[in-house]
């Protein structure tokens, strides 16, 4: 079962950049926890493809509930995008959907409001330009494929 972050309204703020094809690095910001640099391989879908975004949580709620459910997650978060889009499923009304798995093979996803998040202009995503370059040379040796079924974190 993924975490949804308390049906996301532990999610604060963040922002995450695909402009280096695959590869999404960012920061985003928990109830309790603060700022999570975040190193994901793969890529958005979509209108975002190949972008950078931010989002602000209009529903966050600062509980302290969320220390208690988000003791165990991994900081900073390293793994694979399983979906990044705006429009994550034709049957849904389009909205921000943001899951992945560590490398742990935790599944988390966040989903938000349609309001709550943005594509950034050039201007904006250039400004990201050092936050971006310091996570990704951070944790880019960290990262591997989720789907990778062997090695210590499999018992085998």
């Amino acid at each position: 079962m993924a975490q949804k972050f308390g049906n996301s309204r532990w999610v604060k703020e963040g922002f995450l950049d695909n402009r280096a094809a695959g590869s999404v690095v960012g920061r985003i910001t928990l109830a309790v926890i603060g700022p999570v640099d975040v190193y994901l391989q793969g890529d958005f879908k979509g209108e975002i493809a190949g972008k950078a975004i931010r989002f602000r949580n209009s529903g966050f709620v600062d509980e302290d509930l969320a220390g208690q459910v988000l003791g165990d997650f991994e900081v900073p978060q390293v793994g694979e995008v399983s979906l990044i889009s705006f429009d994550p499923h034709p049957l849904l009304a389009p909205h921000p959907y943001i899951e992945w798995f560590s490398i742990r093979k935790n599944h988390y996803r966040i989903e938000l409001a349609p309001a709550d998040a943005w594509i950034l202009t050039g201007a904006e995503a250039a400004a990201l330009d050092s936050e971006s370059g310091a996570i990704r040379n951070a944790l880019g040796a960290q990262v591997r494929s989720t789907r990778e079924r062997a090695g210590p974190d499999w018992g085998v």
